[in-house]
């Protein structure tokens, strides 16, 4: 009879903590850009996405764990405010796509230098974590 290794609850107590303050840090980041957090995942949704032509709503919402209206909603105040634009479709009329503004390229050009700076600030911390059997401790069944 085998049995399972206890979950090294110190090590995944820590991974959550560290993923919670870097969300956290995230959040203050956005803010101090003049963004709201959920401004800034939109803007890395868009900047992320793989086809030239923008994406959809429907692709936003999907990036974002969010619903369709929830999604027009915030597309509605960052248009406001500048940072993106809607377009049609070249190619199909009736689809709508999201792009950046020059203004919303700036701002995602920024955030993310500053979490890529972070991340590798981060990158021994979790790698210890990652080390610590944490690994095991959040794999899925």
């Amino acid at each position: 009879m085998t049995t399972t290794a206890e979950p090294d609850y110190a090590a995944l107590l820590a991974f959550r903590t560290a993923l919670r303050r870097f969300q956290r840090w995230s959040e203050l980041q956005a803010e101090a850009a003049g963004l709201t957090a959920a401004q800034h995942q939109l803007l890395l949704a868009v900047k992320g996405h793989d086809d030239a032509r923008g994406p959809t709503i429907g692709e936003i919402a999907d990036y974002l764990l969010l619903r369709h209206h929830s999604t027009v909603e915030l597309v509605n105040r960052a248009q406001a405010a500048g940072l993106v634009t809607r377009v049609k479709d070249n190619e199909d009329g009736r689809v709508v796509r999201v792009r950046l503004t020059e203004q919303g390229e700036t701002a995602i050009t920024t955030l993310t230098q500053l979490h890529l700076d972070e991340l590798q600030q981060l990158e021994p911390v979790l790698r210890h974590l990652m080390q610590a059997d944490v690994a095991d401790a959040i794999r899925l069944p």
